[in-house]
């Protein structure tokens, strides 16, 4: 169940943004396997004046980031979360975004940090999600 959060320029226009929401989700649903229903995105337009990134950080020539931070349970091994990153990158730039562009963050977190509706721990009694190995 993951949370996802990605900021980009407003210069992007909706329908681009769209489809860097799309391609997000379609990475998580094909290399974590998440279910396709199991989408939670916030996508926030910024000034240019707001997103400060280093254009040439670890040698990677950046112009015009889109920033993608995914919090999520822990238990995802690392082949997995490399896949995951290959697949961000390779989906959004079938929406027009360079792949030196595409900024990625996992933040994780534990079952019981979750609560979805109605006040309840739903992932507590569910005990795992999907591409994770977690401990109730």
């Amino acid at each position: 169940m993951p949370l996802v959060r990605i900021d980009l320029s407003a210069s992007r226009p909706p329908a681009v943004r769209r489809a860097i929401a799309d391609g997000v989700h379609r990475a998580l649903v094909d290399a974590v396997g998440i279910p396709a229903g199991d989408r939670f995105q916030i996508v926030t337009p910024h000034a240019p004046d707001e997103m400060l990134f280093d254009p040439a950080y670890l040698d990677v020539a950046r112009r015009d980031v889109v920033c993608v931070q995914i919090t999520l349970v822990a238990g995802r091994p690392r082949e997995l979360k490399l896949d995951l990153y290959r697949r961000i990158a390779a989906n959004l730039a079938d929406a027009g975004v360079r792949p030196e562009d595409v900024f990625v963050t996992l933040v994780e977190n534990t079952l019981d940090n979750w609560s979805v509706g109605n006040g309840q721990a739903q992932l507590v009694d569910l005990g795992t999600v999907a591409g994770a190995r977690t401990e109730p």
